[in-house]
C-alpha cells in the first residue's frame, strides 16, 4: 500500500491539500484553454479576410503587371525586376500569449516606398503592377505571421486540454476517493475507540 494512503490524519490533510491543488489547476487550465480558444478565433477570422486580401490584390498586380508586357516588353520588364533592392527589413519578434510563443512580423516599408527605375523608361502600368506586389508582400508577411500564431495557439491548446482532462478524469477522481476512503477509516476508527471506551467504563463501574 502506498504510504500516502495510509488513513491517518496527515495523510487526510495532505489528501485534502492535493485534491485542492488539482482542482484549482483544473480550472486554471479550463481558463487558459478558453482564453486560447478566443485568441485562435480571431486569428483564423484574419486569416480568412487576409487571404481574400490577398486572392484580390494577386489579381490586380498580374493584370497590371501583363499591361506592363505588352506597353515595354517582357524583356524590359524583367530587366527592371531584377535590378530591383534585396528587401532585408523583415524582423521577427516573439510576444507571449498564455505561454504561447507568438511571432511577430514587423517590416521596414520606408525602404520600398519609391520605385527604384526611371520613370521616363516606364509606364504607368508598371507602377500600379509593383505597388500590387509591395501590398502583396506586406499581406503574405502578415499571413505568416497570422497563421504561425494560429498553429501554435492550436498546439498549445491541444496540450492544456490534454492536461485539463488529466485533471479533471483521473487526478481529481484519484484524490476524491483517497479523501472518501481514509476519512471513513478514520470514523470507523473514531466509532471503534468510542465503542472501547465505553466498554471499559463499564468494566470500571462493575468493578466499583
Amino acid at each position: 500500500m502506498d504510504p500516502n494512503e495510509v488513513p491517518t490524519k496527515g495523510n487526510l490533510i495532505r489528501a485534502r491539500n492535493s485534491l485542492a491543488l488539482s482542482r484549482q489547476g483544473y480550472e486554471l487550465m479550463d481558463k487558459k484553454r478558453n482564453i486560447l480558444i478566443r485568441e485562435l478565433t480571431q486569428y483564423i477570422e484574419q486569416a480568412k479576410d487576409i487571404q481574400d486580401n490577398i486572392d484580390r490584390t494577386f489579381r490586380e498586380a498580374y493584370a497590371a503587371l501583363q499591361e506592363a508586357n505588352v506597353q515595354m516588353g517582357i524583356e524590359t520588364v524583367s530587366n527592371i525586376a531584377e535590378s530591383l533592392p534585396v528587401d532585408d527589413g523583415i524582423e521577427v519578434v516573439i510576444r507571449s500569449v498564455m505561454g504561447t510563443e507568438i511571432p511577430v512580423v514587423r517590416h521596414n516599408e520606408s525602404q520600398n516606398a519609391r520605385p527604384s527605375y526611371a520613370f521616363y523608361r516606364t509606364r504607368d502600368s508598371l507602377d500600379k503592377a509593383q505597388t500590387a506586389f509591395l501590398r502583396v508582400k506586406e499581406l503574405t508577411l502578415r499571413l505568416s505571421q497570422v497563421e504561425s500564431a494560429a498553429h501554435r495557439l492550436a498546439t498549445n491548446i491541444q496540450k492544456t486540454q490534454k492536461r485539463a482532462n488529466a485533471l479533471r478524469n483521473i487526478t481529481i477522481p484519484h484524490y476524491e476517493e483517497l479523501v472518501k476512503n481514509i476519512s471513513n477509516s478514520l470514523e470507523e476508527k473514531e466509532r471503534e475507540e468510542f465503542t472501547r471506551q465505553k466498554v471499559i467504563k463499564r468494566m470500571k463501574e462493575q468493578i466499583t
